[in-house]
């Protein structure tokens, strides 16, 4: 029984408001936030990149269950938003929590879903026994140009998971991925931000890949959406998984739990594994979680999850903040404060 053996979140605490980007951009902050269903957005520290948000993930994985990190054999960090072109964040992660040099590290990118690509990998090697223990993180500090469309989601945070074979407080019954070459977002070695298809970003890009990974899932196991206790869905915005939860047969009470991209924003890599995590957080023995990812490009990994009795005494979900804590007592920073914390305003030497 491969599965999550334990689970951490990291989010930054300053936030900027949608209305304040809205206002600095002579935009309607009403339509914007209606048309979306995101209000504010995490914002990093001056200090804080997806390599740090990734070690502080991996650390409150690691507090709410003891795990010896010399039995971690592998650790893989999904991003868009690596700090080093060339020089891994995943090194940094394995020494930062005291992981043994005698691991395979890597760093994937796929958009939104290299963190869900991470667990997949993580699956497979302790399913063959190559490895007992293997950290897969998604973390991103997201990057959306100013004045662009993506400026008022792009956020930065990110969750790790532990995934073993060791009395798994979930276990990952199945995966199942849809993979296409749709170019509906990009961005060039060199460039600063990234560029997108505009409404091509929904159409085929989302809805075809996340309806095409879970509607195989679905079909695999032969299993409805009302096998289901909750479901996860990437949340670029509020709209898209909720719409693509009714279209698949999903309610709304489903993917409520983990539905955090209203007061969160779009954390790239870090948003469908977040928005597990807030569903672990509340999840009771027995409960069934559907996972679908996406990541432009274009790809989306589906999983089917079981809560099991482990969650009850073999983890302490109390050792480390929950993503409703996290959200919680927010900093919020007014434009120009913004974008020096984003290294969107550089001073001159």
């Amino acid at each position: 029984m491969v599965g999550i053996i334990t689970y951490g979140v990291y989010i930054p605490r300053y936030r900027i408001k949608v209305e304040e980007i809205a206002r600095v951009w002579g935009a309607n902050a009403a339509e914007i936030s209606g048309g979306l269903g995101v209000f504010e957005k995490s914002v990093p520290d001056m200090d804080e990149d997806a390599a740090t948000i990734a070690v502080e993930a991996a650390r409150n994985a690691l507090l709410r269950r003891k795990v010896d990190p010399e039995e971690i054999g592998a650790v893989y960090v999904g991003s868009e938003s690596h700090p080093y072109a060339v020089k891994p964040t995943a090194c940094t992660v394995g020494e930062a929590i005291g992981a043994t040099p005698n691991m395979t590290a890597a760093d994937y990118e796929f958009a939104c879903k290299a963190g869900t690509a991470a667990i997949q990998t993580c699956m497979g090697l302790v399913k063959s026994k190559m490895i007992k223990y293997g950290v897969a993180i998604g973390s991103d500090v997201s990057q959306g140009a100013p004045g662009d469309a993506l400026e008022y989601t792009a956020a930065a945070g990110g969750a790790a998971y532990v995934i073993g074979n060791d009395d798994p407080i979930a276990t990952i019954n199945h995966t199942a991925s849809f993979t296409t070459d749709t170019p509906d977002f990009w961005r060039r070695e060199g460039q600063d931000y990234p560029r997108h298809g505009g409404r091509f970003t929904g159409e085929p890009g989302y809805f075809k890949h996340v309806k095409g990974a879970s509607t195989l899932l679905l079909s695999q196991l032969k299993k409805t959406p009302k096998d289901y206790t909750y479901a996860v869905f990437h949340q670029p915005n509020a709209k898209f998984p909720q719409k693509v939860a009714k279209d698949l047969g999903f309610t709304a009470e489903q993917i409520k739990p983990g539905l955090v991209v209203p007061r969160l924003g779009n954390t790239y890599s870090g948003a469908s594994p977040v928005g597990l995590a807030a569903t672990l957080d509340i999840a009771k023995p027995g409960d069934t979680i559907f996972v679908c990812s996406f990541g432009s490009g274009a790809g989306s990994d589906a999983f089917d999850i079981t809560v099991t009795d482990a969650i009850k005494d073999k983890i302490n979900r109390n050792a480390a903040p929950s993503v409703e804590k996290l959200l919680q007592n927010p900093i919020y920073l007014d434009y120009a404060k913004y974008a020096k914390h984003k290294g969107k305003l550089v001073m001159q030497k």
